[in-house]
């Protein structure tokens, strides 16, 4: 694994300002580390896809995203975050920021992130100014993650970053990293070709004759499902989060990896993961059988190079699974916890007590909103979760 050098190790950012919380005393991770709700064990929290099922709009699916914004801040949901997608018909989720300010206006508690914004696709002083105008509009709640994956096909990506050179992004990772934290810190030391340059809304505009401005900046995570972000998180003192939900085999050497490489820093004292993972409630296991089926088809589809909107229950329960796709399915649906509120409750509690998450954020992928919705509140309930009001 590449060695990290330089500058790049560098994890002593501004105190206050990089833990996203209030100002002074010892770093714990303000604004990173959440409080468990009811009788779960560790903070849950949503990854919401904006999916688009077949027969439905884009702009339904924006709405349904807000619903459950709504619906899982009312019941105790520590966090909501969106991921960055391109070409792919059924995911409505390519501008984060964009979805992001949309969510705020409708919630007043629930933290806001990205789950997360691909870095090697972006000029890292945009994504500084994109979040800064974000936790301008919700402060103190906005969280920054991080990718270094395209977020799509080779093709799209090139298209989106304007070079065919690929890897190249990938390998940079590390230093636009850096470069994004002290633009959102902004304190390039003097010399630096960028010290004149300032990510506005930032810390520049407190530091401007008459200025006032938050003691918040929002948190950086970094995300992966390998062993290359988990070992950088840890060297920089960052929260990580790792996609167990597409890469179940992974999630025990990558957060071994990141608690063994861990280094306390400005931001966190002590290492803090959490695990995204694809969970649906129903009301019996039939129907979540049933809701669970259509992404799994949509997987198939994607990962044949065909894909579309999500499919419906009628249609995904029609289809007629090859073998070989008939075994792809069985190993995805393996590791998505389906079933009654209670047996998804007990599946979430033995994936907490497997891995040591700190938090599990939860991806609930089925064609329409209803279900989705369903399986939060259920999920909810099950947990003693407050009661929506």
């Amino acid at each position: 694994m590449d060695e990290i050098r330089g500058d790049e190790t560098r994890s002593d950012t501004r105190g206050d300002a990089t833990t996203g919380g209030a100002s002074g005393g010892p770093a714990d991770g303000d604004g990173i580390r959440g409080a468990a709700a009811g009788t779960a064990a560790v903070p849950l929290s949503v990854l919401d896809l904006v999916t688009v099922g077949q027969g439905r709009t884009a702009t339904q699916a924006l709405r349904t995203s807000v619903d459950i914004a709504k619906l899982t801040e009312s019941r105790g949901f520590h966090r909501f975050w969106v991921a960055e997608h391109h070409s792919m018909p059924g995911v409505a989720s390519s501008s984060p920021a964009v979805i992001l300010a949309h969510i705020a206006a409708h919630t007043e508690r629930i933290r806001l992130g990205s789950g997360g914004v691909m870095l090697p696709n972006h000029a890292p002083l945009v994504i500084a100014e994109q979040f800064g105008t974000l936790e301008a509009m919700a402060p103190g709640r906005v969280d920054l993650g991080l990718g270094r994956a395209p977020g799509t096909d080779g093709a799209t990506a090139a298209a989106l970053r304007r070079t065919d050179r690929l890897n190249e992004g990938a390998d940079d990772f590390p230093q636009q990293l850096m470069e994004l934290i002290r633009f959102l810190d902004d304190d390039f030391p003097d010399g630096h070709p960028y010290a004149r340059i300032h990510a506005v809304p930032g810390p520049v505009q407190a530091t401007s004759p008459g200025g006032v401005q938050s003691a918040h900046r929002p948190p950086v995570w970094l995300l992966g499902s390998s062993g290359f972000s988990a070992r950088l998180a840890g060297t920089l003192g960052l929260p990580f989060a790792f996609a167990h939900h597409f890469s179940a085999q992974n999630t025990i050497p990558a957060l071994d990896l990141y608690r063994e490489s861990f280094r306390p820093s400005a931001v966190l004292d002590a290492p803090y993961a959490l695990i995204g993972v694809s969970a649906l409630a129903a009301d019996d296991e039939r129907e979540a059988r049933r809701q669970v089926l259509t992404g799994a088809l949509s997987m198939v589809r994607l990962r044949t190079g065909r894909p579309g909107l999500i499919p419906s229950p009628e249609e995904a329960a029609a289809y007629d699974f090859s073998p070989m796709e008939r075994e792809f399915v069985d190993g995805w649906l393996a590791n998505v916890i389906h079933g009654t509120a209670d047996e998804v409750r007990g599946g979430l509690d033995d994936l907490a007590k497997r891995t040591g998450a700190d938090e599990l954020m939860i991806t609930a992928n089925a064609h329409g909103g209803e279900a989705r919705l369903r399986s939060y509140d259920l999920i909810a309930d099950a947990y003693g979760l407050p009661t929506a009001v």
